[in-house]
């Protein structure tokens, strides 16, 4: 067995890329910004993140969220009306993670799709289409997420959301991105961000994750559409005044945070190499960004693993049975991988 590691390494936490914390940088560039009140409509800084977000993805506004769950949910609310019907992929977050917030929020119904590691298909999207009948409910919407998080963080090829979107624009239905780690995504396939503009009636974007915010989202689409979600908002208690300070964490992430990406997508795949040599992993899904999902053999216990790791103070997440997962983020560097993959050479299963 490894020795303990010393009380004076810092601790490598793998749970998921919303661990990190600002750098003194990022706290510097929060401390100076120029804030107003928000509710007014007066904070440069809020205005500016909204702006230079949605001009990325070449959409008309944004919207600042205290989080991604609340941008999803008025979306899909702006969206939608009750007796209505959300398609989208049965493990999707916007279903799986939001506490019902669809029902909850929308009063809409979910038709919920199996996908490949998440990722659906334009005809399995076709096919879930309702038809004009009473007994129904309407179909509104389609929800897609990019990066996908429970299948371990696969990408969308672009010609296939385009094909979503012909779909949905010749039913009339409007197209909802979950685009909590659209920037892996965007940095793993080298795609256009203003492809997306032109594919999507609203996009999400969470800059508390991989980018290392420490709050908040951007929901982003048309300028009336912006309006219209602006009183959702207000509804759901989201409205924050001098929130310039927050906003400029996501103004240095967006400046500063995107391209290392690439590094945490790199750190992932040499986890995976390392797991796939071990004899007590039965199962590594092959990472494409920075989520690292794995199935223990069943010698195994998952819960053993997980109290060795800790041992060796590395934290991780739990996946569902004997299935775990290990995300990259910016405050896990090469020396934290090396720590982590020596404890993985380390483990022995009982």
């Amino acid at each position: 067995m490894p020795q303990q590691p010393s009380a004076a390494l810092p601790a490598i936490d793998l749970r998921s890329d919303t661990v990190t914390r600002p750098t003194p940088a990022m706290l510097a560039a929060m401390t100076a910004a120029p804030v107003g009140d928000d509710v007014y409509g007066e904070d440069p800084t809020v205005a500016r993140l909204e702006a230079e977000t949605a001009a990325r993805f070449g959409l008309a506004a944004g919207l600042f969220f205290p989080s991604g769950t609340m941008a999803n949910q008025v979306a899909i609310k702006a969206h939608t009306e009750p007796m209505s019907e959300v398609i989208c992929e049965q493990t999707a977050h916007v279903y799986l993670w939001e506490v019902g917030g669809i029902a909850f929020h929308s009063g809409a119904s979910v038709a919920l799709l199996p996908g490949a590691r998440g990722r659906l298909t334009a005809a399995q999207v076709e096919n879930a289409i309702r038809p004009d009948n009473l007994h129904y409910p309407v179909t509104r919407l389609v929800c897609l997420e990019n990066t996908h998080n429970r299948g371990g963080g696969t990408c969308y090829e672009l010609a296939d959301l385009e094909a979503i979107a012909a779909v949905a624009k010749a039913h009339g239905l409007a197209l909802h991105l979950d685009g909590a780690r659209l920037f892996n995504a965007l940095v793993a396939t080298g795609q256009p961000a203003a492809a997306y503009g032109q594919l999507f009636d609203s996009i999400s974007v969470c800059f508390s994750k991989g980018l290392g915010a420490p709050v908040g989202s951007v929901l982003l689409g048309s300028a009336a559409f912006i309006h219209k979600c602006q009183r959702i908002r207000k509804a759901f208690g989201g409205g924050m005044r001098q929130a310039g300070y927050l906003a400029a964490a996501g103004l240095y992430a967006l400046e500063n945070n995107v391209l290392r990406l690439a590094d945490d997508h790199r750190r992932a795949a040499a986890l995976a190499a390392a797991l796939a040599r071990q004899p007590y992993v039965a199962e590594v899904l092959a990472p494409e960004t920075n989520l690292v999902i794995f199935r223990l053999a069943d010698a195994a216990p998952a819960a053993g693993f997980l109290t060795f790791l800790e041992t060796q103070g590395i934290r991780a997440s739990g996946f569902g049975p004997q299935w775990v997962r290990f995300v990259t983020h910016l405050d896990v560097d090469d020396d934290g991988l090396a720590r982590t993959v020596a404890a993985l050479d380390g483990f022995r299963a009982n």
